[in-house]
């Protein structure tokens, strides 16, 4: 499918996991996606503290850097998730919806190079980093 549409792709939920947990398309760009992650006290962790686990942030961001390749190519290419590092700053606010915004920054034969952070609210004040990378199952 050539021409791939972020908006389109997303307009319907994510099914499965992603819609279990509430994922919304947010915004995009022309090699970055941006997902949220309404809050929701069944994806709390410790019920204790009210922050939303790491589970559903890593899932976001998951699934926003694989919008950001499908943007960038413009095409639905099937790639599985190589490695995805994430490395939490601080935790989610609890009651604050969670912003992630995943971008492909390059792309070769077979991998795509992706970054991105998770938010709730100030962009300047990240509570997640992540960096990884994705194999492509099918040609570019």
């Amino acid at each position: 499918m050539d021409g791939f549409d972020a908006q389109r792709f997303s307009k319907h939920g994510f099914g499965g996991h992603g819609a279990a947990l509430g994922m919304r398309y947010h915004a995009h760009g022309a090699d970055w996606a941006e997902l949220a992650l309404p809050y929701d006290p069944k994806l709390v962790g410790d019920p204790s503290s009210g922050v939303i686990a790491s589970g559903p942030i890593i899932t976001m961001m998951d699934m926003a850097t694989s919008l950001a390749i499908w943007i960038k190519r413009n095409a639905f290419v099937p790639h599985a998730t190589l490695d995805l590092r994430v490395d939490y700053l601080r935790p989610a606010t609890p009651d604050k919806t969670v912003i992630g915004r995943g971008e492909c920054y390059r792309l070769t034969r077979s991998i795509a190079f992706v970054r991105g952070q998770a938010h709730d609210g100030d962009p300047d004040d990240p509570l997640a980093h992540v960096a990884g990378t994705f194999m492509v199952l099918g040609t570019w």
